[in-house]
C-alpha cells in the first residue's frame, strides 16, 4: 500500500507538470519493487519509459495519467479490502483464545 501510495503522488505531480517544458514523467519500476519483495527503502522512481516527447521537452501524456490514477485506485481498494479481511482474521482468532 505504500507503493501505490507514493505512485499515487508521483501520478499528480506528473499531472500537476502537464505543461512544465522540459519535464519527464515519472513512475515507480513496480518490476523491481517486487522483485526485490521492497526492502523498507524508498521505492525506485525512474523516468517512464516509451512517452511522445513534445516540442518543449515534456512527455506528460494526460490519458496516461489518467489512466494510471483510475488504475492505481482500484489497486488501493483491492489491497485494502484484504488487509481488513486479514485483520478480521487475526481478531477472530484472538476472541477465541480469550473464550477458551
Amino acid at each position: 500500500m505504500d507503493l501505490l501510495s507514493t505512485r499515487q503522488k508521483l501520478v499528480a505531480s506528473n499531472m500537476a507538470n502537464i505543461d512544465t517544458p522540459g519535464y519527464k514523467a515519472k513512475d515507480i519500476d513496480f518490476q523491481f519493487e517486487f522483485l526485490s519483495l521492497s526492502t523498507g527503502q524508498f521505492p525506485n522512481v525512474v523516468d517512464a519509459p516509451g512517452l511522445v516527447v513534445k516540442s518543449d521537452g515534456n512527455n506528460v501524456s494526460l490519458d496516461r495519467e489518467s489512466r494510471l490514477l483510475s488504475e492505481n485506485a482500484l489497486r488501493f481498494n483491492v489491497a485494502s479490502t484484504l488487509m481488513k479481511a486479514q485483520l478480521k482474521i487475526v481478531e477472530s482468532a484472538i476472541k477465541e483464545g480469550q473464550s477458551g
